[in-house]
């Protein structure tokens, strides 16, 4: 029974290192490539972002926000034309971010108070702010040459003297990165276990956290073979670890879950649901701002057309990594490993060289299984 429950709640893990495994051997190595490794991540960083944004939508029951590409694509717009017009970085930064934020103010007022259809409200803003973003390009592509705001989301780490291909800081961060986390795994553990909290067997735990600190170590020695650590990897980061410790450790995270799982009794505990919608969509405007800039910067230049289906990757990188279809359900973690799942199948089927056609086959099976999945297993425990 225990081996069924841990093979259940590791599920999403086991089929991302078979993915993996898969990839690797169909594309002759060429996908654990420092440079492919590295650009797993700079390729996918809005994904990861945004990701943790919409896990906040679909808490609240199900619920997605079909907007977040476009916003994502107006404020990179904006970004653009303001260096374009020589306006400095944090210039440009600041109204980017203003207008994700404005978006994210209108929308969850609609949502939230005006009780709007989470989905008619992003459709309809779908179409608005992509219009907003052609007419601000003025329907041509405008290109970023600004070195400062480029280094800000786009460049790397590197010790000084450091070049290239022999980016021995990269490993020293990994290892150091590794030993903290290891630290605090430990910790936890003899915490709980002193306090008489119930604990997952140490053996479970030792090799949880094995597995972690390994990846951690590769991750860092492929990019010291390649640039060092990338700028965006922190952005990442800092998302990834706010999102996670509200979404777990806080009341106001938990509020998320307790609308999803029955709004009704949410509502008679106190709780003003109307607030809760109103904080997953303006938290996820904000994201879809931040990941303009990032994927702005990576490109070097913003059209009419950036991230047009973008929001599909995060919405279908929540449901691959756990999220449930019915709400309640889901975490930062999990969302992640979807996130990283996709990217693998993204850029194993791209350096494969499948034709487009078919990598959007195999990514619509890959999300149709996840989802079947959790509606069996909710019919199972009686959720459905």
């Amino acid at each position: 029974m225990k081996l069924k429950s841990t093979l259940k709640q590791y599920t999403m893990v086991i089929a991302l290192v078979i993915v993996f495994i898969f990839f690797t051997v169909l594309t002759g190595g060429r996908l654990i490539l420092a440079q492919n490794i590295s650009n797993l991540l700079l390729q996918n960083a809005y994904v990861m972002v945004m990701a943790c944004g919409m896990l906040l939508c679909i808490l609240t029951g199900g619920n997605v926000d079909l907007s977040v590409g476009a916003t994502l694509c107006l404020s990179a717009a904006l970004a653009a034309t303001a260096l374009q017009s020589g306006k400095s970085p944090v210039v440009a930064i600041i109204m980017a971010m203003a207008a994700a934020l404005v978006i994210g103010l209108f929308q969850g007022i609609l949502i939230g108070y005006v009780h709007v259809p989470p989905f008619i409200c992003t459709l309809a803003g779908m179409f608005l702010y992509r219009g907003l973003a052609r007419a601000v390009l003025d329907s041509q592509t405008c290109g970023i040459t600004n070195e400062k705001f480029l280094d800000i989301f786009s460049s790397y780490l590197r010790m000084p003297g450091e070049k290239p291909r022999a980016c021995t800081s990269s490993l020293i961060v990994a290892v150091i990165v590794a030993v903290v986390i290891a630290a605090c795994m430990l910790f936890s553990y003899y915490r709980k276990k002193k306090h008489g909290y119930e604990t997952k067997p140490f053996i479970s735990m030792l090799i949880k956290l094995i597995i972690i600190d390994a990846l951690i170590v590769i991750y860092g020695w492929k990019l010291s073979q390649f640039k060092g650590i990338p700028v965006m990897l922190l952005w990442i980061l800092a998302v990834v670890i706010i999102f996670a410790f509200v979404t777990s450790s806080t009341v106001f995270g938990r509020y998320f879950y307790a609308v999803g799982g029955n709004e009704k009794a949410t509502k008679l505990s106190g709780i003003d649901p109307r607030r809760v919608y109103f904080w997953a969509y303006f938290l996820m405007s904000a994201l879809a701002g931040l990941s303009g800039l990032l994927v702005a910067a990576r490109i070097g230049s913003v059209d009419g057309n950036m991230g047009n289906t973008y929001e599909m990757d995060a919405i279908a990188s929540c449901f691959i990594g756990g999220a449930s279809a019915y709400g309640g359900s889901g975490t930062v973690g999990g969302v992640m490993v979807g996130a990283v799942l996709l990217g693998v199948i993204n850029q194993g089927m791209s350096i494969y060289g499948l034709p487009d056609q078919w990598q959007y086959v195999v990514k619509g099976v890959v999300l149709l299984a996840a989802v079947i999945f959790d509606v069996v297993s909710n019919k199972k425990t009686g959720k459905a």
